[in-house]
């Protein structure tokens, strides 16, 4: 079926429809954000998804060719480029390692059968405490400030410190932005702008 863009004509670039014909797609509803080339994140969600690219609904629509960074639930960091705009949102060809592609057929194929075989809906919320959880914050005015990693998620993290930046303040956590979003006694809870894949999120992890 020929899609049409915002323009009212058939829009795509050529190589697209051969992603779909390689690789089967599963249709999967997860939440995720994205960040387009002007670096803004929003939010959006999946309509179907194959190794080799993803249908998204979302209500800012980037140019074909742009890049994307897009993260989902259960599935992690995926960077990829626009291919095509169908109705309410676009679809995303995913750049990727012949390996990378083959955990993601795992991962869709898991999500595809988890309802069916009873299995648990993963470790979204998960927290761990990392090996070395030593870390300086950077604020929006230039300053830094040295913090503990009290513990952390694929999402944000609760940190161990003196001092308590505005909630709402942009950070950077080591080198990962986030923002300020709770206060908690001795210390303050950061959202990252782009939650972590989960093949960072091991006790080894550095921000």
């Amino acid at each position: 079926m020929t899609e049409l863009s915002r323009s009212g004509t058939a829009t795509s670039l050529p190589d697209y429809a051969a992603e779909q014909r390689r690789h089967q797609r599963v249709r999967a509803t997860l939440l995720g954000r994205y960040m387009l080339a002007d670096r803004r994140e929003y939010p959006c969600q999946t309509v179907d998804m194959s190794p080799g690219g993803v249908r998204l609904t979302c209500a800012v629509i980037g140019a074909l060719g742009e890049r994307v960074v897009l993260y989902l639930e259960q599935i992690g960091r995926l960077e990829g480029v626009i291919v095509r705009h169908p109705p309410r949102g676009f679809a995303m060809r995913i750049n990727a390692t012949p390996r990378k592609r083959e955990k993601i057929a795992s991962q869709l194929m898991w999500l595809a059968n988890r309802e069916s075989l009873g299995l648990p809906e993963g470790r979204t919320n998960e927290r761990l405490v990392p090996n070395q959880p030593g870390v300086t914050l950077r604020l929006e005015s230039g300053r830094f400030i040295a913090a503990r990693i009290i513990d952390i998620s694929m999402s944000g993290v609760a940190l161990a410190t003196s001092s308590s930046p505005p909630i709402g303040t942009h950070i950077l956590v080591g080198s990962t932005p986030g923002r300020v979003v709770r206060y908690f006694e001795g210390g303050i809870g950061a959202q990252f702008m782009l939650p972590i894949s989960p093949d960072r999120f091991h006790e080894g992890i550095t921000l």
